[in-house]
Parts: C-alpha cells; sequence; structure tokens
C-alpha cells in the first residue's frame, strides 16, 4: 500500500516537471516568434503525451540514486539555459530532446530509458535545423529552377538568372527563407510523427517521407508562381501578404491538410490487411 502511494507521488511529481518543460519551451518559442518552430513543437509535445498516456499503466517507474540524480542535473540544466534565453538560440531545438533524457532517467533509471524510445527519437528530431538540409541540399537554386518550368508550362514568357525568375514586367529573387526548406522540415516532421505512432510497412515506411518532401516542395513552388504574377503584375499589397502575412501560412495548412488526407488514406486501406490478419 506504501509503495503504490509513493508511485502515485511519483506519477504527479514526474507529471508535472514534464508539464513545465513543455510549458517553458512553447513559451520560449513563442516569445521569439518563431512561427513554424512553434507549431512544430507542439505537434511533436502533443505526439509524445500521447504516447506516454497509452502506456502510463505500464511504465516501469524505478530509479538508481545515480540515475535520479543524473536526470535531476539534466532537468535543472534545462531550466537555467532556458531562463538566458531572450532571442532565438539552438539550445531551443536540443531542450526537449534533453528533457526526454532527463525525465526518464528520473522515472526509470538508465536501464528503464527503453521504454520511452519511441518519445526520444521524436523529439530528437527537433535538434535538425533547416538550416543543415539547406547546406546538403540547395534547394534554394531548385526552388527557382522548379518554379520557372512552371510558369514556363502556363504559358508565361519567363527565364532564370542565378536565383531571380524574371518576368517581362517583374522579377523575384528566391532566397534561402522562400527554399522550401522549412515546409519540408515541418512536413518531414508530420511524416516521422505519423510512422512512430501507427503500424507501417516498408514499402510505406520509404513512400511516406518521400511523398512529405515532394508535396511541401511542389506547394512552395506554387507559392513562387503566384509571388512572381503578383510582382509581374506590380500587385505590391497582395504581394506581401502572401510573401510574409498570413498568407504564406495559408500555403503551409495546404501542404498539412493534403498530407494528412494522404495519411488518412493509408491508414484506411491498410485496416482491411489488419483485419484479415487479425481474423487468421
Amino acid at each position: 500500500m506504501h509503495r503504490l502511494k509513493l508511485v502515485k507521488e511519483l506519477r504527479i511529481w514526474l507529471l508535472g516537471i514534464a508539464a513545465g518543460l513543455m510549458a517553458l519551451h512553447i513559451s520560449l518559442i513563442w516569445h521569439i516568434e518563431s512561427t513554424d518552430f512553434l507549431g512544430t513543437s507542439v505537434l511533436f509535445w502533443i505526439a509524445v503525451s500521447s504516447l506516454i498516456w497509452k502506456k502510463h499503466q505500464t511504465l516501469y517507474l524505478e530509479s538508481s540514486v545515480f540515475s535520479s540524480f543524473l536526470g535531476i542535473s539534466i532537468v535543472a540544466w534545462v531550466l537555467l539555459k532556458s531562463a538566458r534565453i531572450d532571442s532565438y538560440d539552438p539550445f531551443l531545438r536540443l531542450s526537449p530532446f534533453v528533457s526526454a533524457l532527463g525525465l526518464g532517467l528520473l522515472a526509470s533509471g538508465i536501464k528503464g530509458l527503453k521504454q520511452y524510445w519511441q518519445e526520444i527519437v521524436l523529439l530528437g528530431f527537433l535538434v535538425i535545423p533547416p538550416s543543415l538540409i539547406l547546406a546538403l541540399i540547395d534547394f534554394t537554386s531548385l526552388t527557382a529552377k522548379f518554379s520557372v518550368f512552371l510558369l514556363w508550362y502556363l504559358g508565361f514568357n519567363v527565364y532564370r538568372q542565378d536565383l531571380n525568375v524574371i518576368l517581362p514586367t517583374g522579377i523575384i529573387e528566391i532566397g534561402h527563407g522562400c527554399s522550401g526548406v522549412t515546409a519540408i522540415v515541418q512536413l518531414l516532421g508530420l511524416a516521422f510523427i505519423f510512422l512512430v505512432m501507427f503500424p507501417t510497412n516498408r514499402g510505406e515506411k520509404i513512400l511516406v517521407p518521400v511523398v512529405a518532401a515532394v508535396l511541401a516542395f511542389t506547394v512552395n513552388a506554387a507559392r513562387i508562381v503566384l509571388l512572381a504574377i503578383l510582382s509581374a503584375f506590380s500587385n505590391h499589397e497582395a504581394f506581401n501578404y502572401w510573401h510574409g502575412g498570413d498568407g504564406s501560412l495559408i500555403f503551409s495548412v495546404i501542404s498539412v491538410l493534403i498530407f494528412g488526407f494522404f495519411c488518412r488514406f493509408l491508414l484506411l486501406r491498410d485496416e482491411p490487411e489488419q483485419q484479415k490478419s487479425g481474423e487468421v
């Protein structure tokens, strides 16, 4: 009876610490006004919380003195480091992953960390900055080339000069912010969440991230095409709206919705197969 009481108290303490770390992380991102990263972080925290809730009754909660000390030290380091952040800091990408490790050690020790491998792997995805992908693949140039192709296909007299998309009456330059890398990382994150949370076969594990990347790239290119057309017609107000205002978020929502329908289609398609295997 006494042990059950201790376990319940431990669960409450762990829940409080976890909720505090999540709230701190989200509030810091909100403070620096990073809309894309905020949305991605919230989705990942929701996914992790859902996974923990599904198995909270079966979790092994017992930690050694060393593991508890290490876990508390990690959590304390995250709190101290976070208290000094007043602008964008790469630590904001690392802190969820580190926090998960600290909480895992505090809750279940080193041996029990394997219970949380899904959650730790998910939060590890947030560590990857879009700039790293941009350094590996020149999406800026690819976006410029593909946008020019789309405009040409639509019948516009267009050509490209380096990163400039040039129409007879307007020109736009494709910067890093318009490369689509942020959108690609966002959809790849959703794909990663989907693959971790739902059973998929080997082919789907390859197909889902490929569809996510291609979809995000294509939707962003469509946005560039729209911006080029608006620039050609000298519609500066509409250009500013679709470039940096709420209009840019609309394209993100469109890509997320399309990808959501795709994932839903996969789940519905796999249901009959799972039912047949269950009957057998």
